[in-house]
């Protein structure tokens, strides 16, 4: 009875065995069970997209693919974006199934994009750029020659495309998967040292793509590729052939292939073929083409063809280690191809003919990718400032990277206009164009001036929808520098817009703080001596009926200054003259008449009295300063100078002997030495040499002097007395500043200091170098540079309120000059000032990028588009249109009078134009003793007009010359108010026919 239940069980165990084998048969022969389970699983496993933020959504978090097309960081770039007004307005979501696949480190079923890139387009949705990353590739199966296919089956995955079964798993590969893992056993025992893998070309896209550094680091990341392909394979269902055709298809566009100088990473055949091998994916596919269509091609063809086939069968093997075989000259990747050519033919796969001319052709690669065409600077201007707005937003600094973003950018650029703009600018440079446009005659370009030389650059904004947007931004520069965004220009004149701005902005701060006060409280009030603006809106306050800001901003621009040009002004450290561009104009005027004829003496006095105001105003510690000589801070201000002023003097001293040897810094110390005496060469040894002994002091007598001291007393005395000078003494004596006694002393001690450790070493010495000065009977030098930081500060203070209005610098130049232009300017930043001003003080947000549409298509699309803010109030309204009517009155009465009425609106009525003009010249002079000019080079001529055009346009619009052209022209401000007359008819209808918003107000 035992027995017999012993043999029931054992049959009963062989039959059960042999069910599984039954069915693992019948699994490997249909993948009936397999298809069901991957099909189940990723049926509801999808993403929609719908209106507003997501709460289901999940982004990747690693992978090559996922980095380079940004999907890696989108989190961090919709934070930064929404720190900077942008909204999400539309975002993908997640079914709860794709959720918990992302949740457990997989990737849901979707098909991916082989392709993608930045795409940028207009006002009007017009595309203007588009990148695609790889540039080369299959799109459809039915595009790929069969003997491409054939080669890459038989290399990578010889069943991929068996017809039987249907429903064929393209992740596993039974008797390979089953090889691998037997050899990674032994592998483990020690009984091999060797294991192939088990990768399929579907499992290996997955690897490539999202695996971290594109590699499998342990079994947890093989499952992962395993079941993700498993995944994709059957979303569509489960017959699996359409999927296996396009995975060919995904393997071969985007393989990666390591990279290549001069070009980046190469992904796919395609690219790996032009980087490497200077051959198209179009001629490569009509060369195999004729060998799968069976002609009978001639030796010559067969030899093209077969240098081809090998070409592109190399590429398919060096995948594999491709930083091995696509580093050295290809002779190594050439054997390893011809042994697959072998085999190939020995398997059928291709005819030995084919074989054996491929064995002949020589795998070669070119010295350099060929080159992409010179780009067209003038036309995509425009679209290089948009991309450095969007490099800033995204914190994406290298334009290679931008470009390889799977994202789609809206723009407020007008596409139409931008192109008219830019081929009109360009044309100037024809003495016809620039005959046509009227810019020859007086203060224009002279009868033998060539407009080839000439650059000019035109900015233009529309005010829409609540925001200033960027329609136009061209200059005819061809290189890469942007005019509008790049370069300090000296813009002249223009500097008067906002050193006028300035004037308005203080006499309104007056009006606010006294405005409101008593009769008596105003009496009361005593302004500094040296404050004329002061003083003036005190008189005005205590005499005028209407206290009204607009009436008193009315009664600055009637204030009265000299234009004369007699006058020497210190300031910015030292006396300074200057000239009227009209010499004509030398008597008394309004600020007004002054802005109208842009006359340069009233704004240097001007800019006087605003620095003044800063410097003794109400609050002001000047005032103080230079009357107390008792005032603590006086001390303070002493130590704040020497610091200053010491740092800058051994930052000149530190540039002329930093690269010279302790005996060449030695030799041209004392070459600089007036008239060598003895008390002079001691004070310099022993600011080099402190512990120097009488042997080498004598020495250098001799050497330096040819005769030593009188006597041993005498060398004795001269030890005393000048060893044990100080720092600041010793400088007295030897008639060389301090130091640069000290500086090379130092530098004799310390070799190849940097100018860091110079400043941090030399605190205290910076403070001996002026002891003098810290010493009461020396108040009247005292005075003098309390005054100069003073004015310092009072132009920091006056630099403030310019940034605060679109300045675009650091730092202004602490002088008077500044009011005419010696702080320099952008046109960009000039053409927000005149935003600003049309908008009644009020800054609007401008953004160039108006829409960004990351990832179309997939689970991570999201779109965010820039919020319409409230305005920011920078400005008194009543001070904007102060400013405004002096614009209006410098196009109706002044240097841009001839734009006045010249440009009709759609109804035939004349537009109103506001404006102001700038000509300036930027030198570099040479001076001699007593400060005479005895060299000068002009280095660039500029003429600016910043301008409004109606109550929707403004920009700015500039013509410049840089040397050695600049010398010979003598055009002013009147060539760009030309030109905008020349341009404006151009542009207009385009931008009124084609309008991409309503206008403000509409």
């Amino acid at each position: 009875m035992a027995r017999f239940r012993t043999l029931l069980w054992l049959g009963a165990g062989l039959a059960a065995a042999g069910a599984l084998v039954a069915v693992a048969v019948d699994e490997l022969r249909t993948a009936r069970l397999q298809s069901a389970f991957w099909r189940d699983l990723g049926r509801d496993a999808h993403f929609s997209v719908a209106a507003g933020p997501s709460d289901a959504l999940r982004f990747p978090r690693s992978g090559p693919y996922d980095e380079r097309l940004g999907y890696r960081r989108m989190p961090e770039f919709i934070e930064r974006l929404e720190a900077r007004g942008y909204q999400v307005t539309e975002q993908a979501r997640m079914s709860p199934r794709l959720v918990a696949l992302y949740d457990h480190g997989l990737y849901g079923p979707w098909r991916e994009k082989n392709q993608a890139g930045l795409t940028v387009r207009d006002c009007r949705a017009r595309t203007l750029t588009q990148t695609r990353v790889p540039q080369r590739v299959y799109e459809r199966f039915e595009d790929v020659p069969p003997l491409l296919v054939d080669a890459l089956l038989f290399v990578e995955d010889r069943h991929l495309l068996d017809a039987e079964p249907a429903q064929r798993n393209p992740a596993l590969d039974p008797e390979r998967f089953a090889k691998a893992g037997f050899e990674q056993l032994q592998r483990a025992l020690g009984l091999s040292r060797s294991a192939s893998g088990g990768s399929t070309l579907a499992t290996q896209i997955e690897k490539y793509r999202h695996s971290p550094h594109g590699r499998t680091g342990s079994v947890g990341d093989k499952l992962r590729q395993m079941t993700t392909a498993s995944l994709r394979a059957y979303h569509g269902g489960e017959d699996t052939q359409q999927r296996r055709r396009q995975i060919v298809v995904d393997y071969l566009d985007t393989v990666p292939l390591g990279a290549r100088p001069g070009y980046g990473e190469v992904h796919g055949v395609g690219d790996g073929l032009w980087a490497w091998y200077g051959r198209d994916i179009g001629e490569l596919s009509r060369l195999l083409a004729d060998n799968a269509e069976g002609a009978r091609a001639t030796e010559e063809a067969l030899e093209r063809q077969a240098e081809a086939f090998k070409q592109a069968l190399s590429l398919i093997i060096a995948q594999r280690r491709p930083a091995q075989h696509l580093q050295d000259d290809g002779e190594s990747l050439g054997r390893l191809t011809d042994s697959y050519l072998r085999l190939m033919a020995d398997a059928g796969v291709i005819a030995p003919s084919l074989r054996d001319a491929a064995f002949k052709a020589r795998l070669k690669w070119i010295r350099e990718v060929p080159p992409a065409p010179r780009p067209d600077f003038i036309g995509r201007k425009a679209l290089n400032a948009l991309r450095g707005e969007l490099s800033a937003l995204l914190d994406v600094h290298r334009t290679y990277d931008l470009e390889r973003l799977d994202l789609e950018i809206d723009g407020t650029l007008h596409a139409p206009a931008q192109a008219t703009a830019a081929h009109a600018l360009m044309q100037l440079r024809t003495p016809e164009a620039a005959r046509a446009a009227g810019l020859y005659g007086h203060h224009l370009l002279g009868t033998g001036d060539d407009p080839r030389h000439l650059a000019y650059s035109f900015t233009l904004y529309e005010r829409a929808a609540g925001r200033n947007l960027l329609r136009i931004q061209a200059d005819s520069v061809d290189q890469p520098f942007d005019m509008n965004q790049g370069g300090r220009l000296d813009l002249g004149s223009t500097a008067k817009l906002r050193t006028l701005v300035t004037y308005l902005e203080v006499v309104a701060e007056l009006h606010g703080r006294w405005a409101g006060a008593g009769q008596a409280a105003i009496s009361a009030w005593q302004p500094s001596e040296r404050d004329p603006l002061g003083r003036w809106a005190r008189q005005y306050l205590l005499n005028e009926g209407d206290r009204g800001l607009a009436a008193m901003l009315e009664a600055a621009m009637q204030r009265r200054y000299s234009a004369g040009e007699g006058e020497a002004f210190f300031t910015g450290g030292g006396l300074h003259s200057f000239s009227n561009f009209d010499r004509t104009r030398g008597g008394p005027m309004t600020v007004q008449e002054a802005f109208r004829h842009s006359v340069n003496l009233v704004f240097i006095r001007l800019m006087r009295d605003i620095v003044r105001h800063r410097m003794y105003g109400e609050g002001a510690t000047g005032r103080q300063l230079l009357e107390d000589p008792a005032d603590p801070g006086r001390r303070e201000m002493l130590v704040l100078f020497a610091d200053r002023e010491g740092s800058a003097y051994l930052t000149r001293f530190h540039r002329k002997y930093k690269d010279k040897s302790p005996a060449e810094a030695q030799a041209l110390l004392l070459k600089g030495l007036r008239r060598p005496t003895a008390p002079r060469l001691a004070s310099v040894l022993f600011s080099l040499e402190p512990e120097a002994d009488e042997a080498q002091l004598q020495a250098l007598l001799v050497r330096e002097l040819g005769r030593g001291a009188e006597s041993p007393r005498a060398l004795r005395k001269m030890h005393g007395t000048y060893s044990a000078l100080s720092l600041g003494d010793r400088g007295y004596v030897a008639r060389v500043h301090p130091l640069e006694l000290w500086l090379v002393g130092y530098l004799r001690r310390h070799p190849g200091a940097s100018l860091t450790e110079v400043l941090d070493a030399s605190v205290q010495e910076r403070q001996d170098s002026y002891a003098w000065l810290f010493k009461t009977r020396h108040k009247r030098a005292q005075d003098r540079r309390i005054r100069e930081l003073i004015e310092d500060d009072a132009f920091a203070q006056i630099h403030r309120t310019w940034q605060r209005l679109g300045y675009p610098f650091a730092s202004l130049t602490p002088s008077y000059a500044t009011a005419i232009g010696a702080s320099g300017d952008r046109p960009a930043a000039l053409a927000e000032l005149m935003g600003i001003l049309a908008n009644d003080g009020r800054r609007l947000p401008k953004p160039g990028v108006t829409a960004l549409h990351f990832a179309r298509g997939t689970p991570y699309e999201t779109r965010l588009e820039a919020r319409v803010d409230n305005p920011q109030q920078v400005l008194a309204p009543e001070v904007a249109q102060a400013v405004r009517r002096a614009l209006a009155d410098v196009v109706r009465s002044g240097t841009a009078r001839r734009l006045y009425g010249a440009l009709p609106d759609e109804n035939g009525k004349p537009i109103e134009i506001t404006g102001k003009t700038g000509t300036g010249d930027r030198r570099f002079q040479v001076y001699g003793r007593g400060g005479r000019v005895i060299a000068e080079r002009k280095v660039e001529r500029t003429a600016t007009f910043a301008f409004t055009l109606g109550d929707r346009y403004y920009g700015t619009l500039v013509a410049s010359v840089r040397e050695p052209y600049a010398a010979r022209y003598r055009f002013t401000s009147a060539l760009p108010v030309q030109l905008l007359k020349s341009l404006a008819p151009q542009l207009l209808p385009v931008l009124r026919q084609e309008s991409c918003s309503a206008p403000e107000g509409s």
